[in-house]
């Protein structure tokens, strides 16, 4: 039924399903029609593909699905959309992140570089989903998923947490006022600099003249799911109950849309939902 997908390797209740697409996803042997460069399950309605194609692949994903995802608008802000029978939004709520307490309600997160976190607990009774670009990451969004599931009634000690496919480490380059920020806020945090200091490598430039390594524009590269997992530790959750980390989606064309590789491009969504 479901082929070219992104599953989690994690130990959830069997009640919670999740998965993500990816740019080559099939649904009952049907592929996306989106065409190049956002070909072909392109699932975003923002980044200029035909409007068409679009509703197509999404009305696709819904047969597998048992209610409309919950779009959001992302902003990369740090909002989080709780959803529940007394708060049905009118349109797209914008945030990026979306708490969902009722079964059957699907939450989404589209992604092409940023990192897509899902969450659920060890009661299977509750799921969520954020998106973690760098801003979003620095200033809490995750720290806020992990809030509003505690006003919810989640323990910490309960919740699960997934890292989907986001830019890796060897590619995601930044300048030293991004690294700069991610320290000064987890010092706020009572982070100590040292470990955050060691989610940055410097990328060096080889002078051949000179046959000798420099880098002077100050620039790095970044460990994004490092910094998640540093987040989501600091939030409350158990190490053991973090998953995921390790794809790539600049580096594999194949499977995944880049905004850094390709500029424009397409999305895709990590889902999950519970019986």
């Amino acid at each position: 039924m479901l082929k070219n997908i992104i599953t989690l390797d994690w130990t959830s209740p069997p009640n919670v399903h999740a998965f993500t697409t990816t740019r080559t996803t099939q649904i009952k042997g049907q592929k996306g029609v989106s065409l190049a460069p956002f070909d072909d399950f392109n699932l975003a309605t923002h980044v200029g593909d035909d409007a068409s194609a679009v509703m197509h692949n999404r009305a696709l994903l819904r047969e597998i699905l048992p209610a409309e995802p919950l779009w959001l608008n992302q902003t990369h802000g740090v909002a989080v959309y709780q959803s529940s029978t007394q708060t049905h939004c009118n349109g797209v709520p914008e945030a990026d992140a979306v708490l969902v307490m009722e079964p059957n309600r699907v939450a989404v997160i589209m992604t092409a570089d940023c990192l897509p976190v899902l969450f659920t607990t060890r009661q299977g009774n509750m799921v969520a989903g954020a998106h973690a670009g760098w801003r979003s990451l620095i200033n809490g969004v995750l720290e806020n998923t992990v809030h509003a599931m505690c006003e919810a009634g989640a323990q910490r000690a309960d919740m699960l947490a997934w890292m989907g496919p986001a830019i890796g480490a060897a590619q995601f380059e930044v300048g030293a006022e991004v690294r700069a920020e991610f320290i000064q806020k987890g010092l706020a945090l009572g982070i100590s600099e040292d470990l955050t200091r060691a989610c940055f490598k410097k990328k060096f430039k080889q002078n051949l003249e000179q046959n000798t390594a420099q880098n002077p524009d100050q620039k790095y590269t970044a460990d994004i799911y490092a910094l998640a997992r540093q987040r989501l530790q600091w939030a409350g959750l158990l190490g053991s109950h973090i998953h995921g980390g390790g794809l790539c989606t600049v580096s594999d064309a194949q499977q995944f849309y880049s905004y850094r590789r390709d500029g424009v491009t397409g999305r895709m969504a990590s889902l999950i939902w519970f019986e």
